[in-house]
């Protein structure tokens, strides 16, 4: 239904376009935000930037995922036949996961030290996103 999407030269070029300006609004967004978290740039106050950060992270992440689908929709088959598409599958899953958890034990409020290794751990996880994201072309 959607294979004309993968063959047509205007529709994916742009959806990857859309992608990747998501990938750029919910990463740097979180880079922001976590850099607030391990203590750079306390004059700003961290309730306004999170609030920020946080709503142009998710509208990132929104574009993201819509296009991503739109993409995945143009080539099911091939895509879950990638070992490398199922990887990034299973990080973006582990990056929620860590970010539901640093938002339910208030990560925000507490920056203790288990606040900045759910930090860490995030920007690892979305950088692996990422590589397996241009990785899945080459395989």
């Amino acid at each position: 239904m959607f294979s004309w999407i993968a063959t047509n030269p205007v529709v994916y070029p742009a959806l990857e376009v859309i992608h990747i300006t998501g990938i750029a609004l919910l990463v740097g967004n979180l880079v922001l935000l976590e850099c607030r978290v391990w203590g750079l740039g306390r004059e700003l106050p961290l309730p306004a930037l999170a609030r920020l950060a946080l709503t142009l992270s998710l509208s990132g992440f929104g574009l993201a995922a819509f296009s991503g689908a739109l993409m995945f929709a143009s080539q099911p088959a091939e895509l879950i036949a990638n070992r490398v598409f199922v990887i990034k599958m299973g990080l973006l899953t582990l990056a929620g996961a860590n970010a539901g958890l640093f938002h339910a034990r208030d990560g925000l409020t507490k920056l203790d030290g288990m606040a900045r290794a759910q930090t860490a751990l995030s920007l690892g996880l979305w950088l692996a996103v990422i590589i397996c994201g241009r990785w899945i072309a080459y395989r």
